[in-house]
């Protein structure tokens, strides 16, 4: 399979279609999923092209667990969460929905279990939300 540089990522990379941003650096790009399984609920994508783990290159792969890393750390921190979550998928059959690389980061809270997948969530709150984890960093 080969990259597709029309996904919705590399769209939103180019400032073609807005996203809530909470940390950025030369390789990394950090956003609030608009959809949250849980509150804070938060994407690393890589800024270069790659479809998943099976084709990222190391640097690609170290830098987005770096990010991925400073994000739980800091929405443990900005939100009081009890836990984290990392999840990442590759491929339709493994789960992937989006084919550019992403690693999920879900702050968690005890007895709190995820919501379920795919309902839009507040705008509102996610951006009040961003705001607590940008503060963390």
């Amino acid at each position: 399979m080969t990259y597709d540089p029309e996904n919705i990522f590399a769209k939103l990379l180019r400032g073609e279609i807005p996203a809530i941003r909470v940390y950025e650096d030369d390789d990394t790009l950090a956003f609030m999923d608009i959809m949250p399984r849980s509150d804070g609920h938060l994407l690393v994508i890589p800024k270069t092209p790659c479809r998943n783990i099976l084709d990222a290159s190391p640097a690609q792969l170290a830098a987005v667990m770096a990010t991925a890393q400073k994000l739980a750390v800091a929405a443990k921190a900005g939100l009081a969460a009890d836990g984290i979550t990392i999840q990442q998928f590759n491929e339709a059959d493994g789960g992937q929905e989006v084919f550019h690389l992403h690693v999920h980061v879900l702050p968690r809270r005890a007895g709190v279990a995820l919501r379920a997948p795919g309902q839009m969530g507040d705008m509102d709150d996610i951006q009040a939300i961003a705001d607590k984890i940008r503060a963390a960093i």
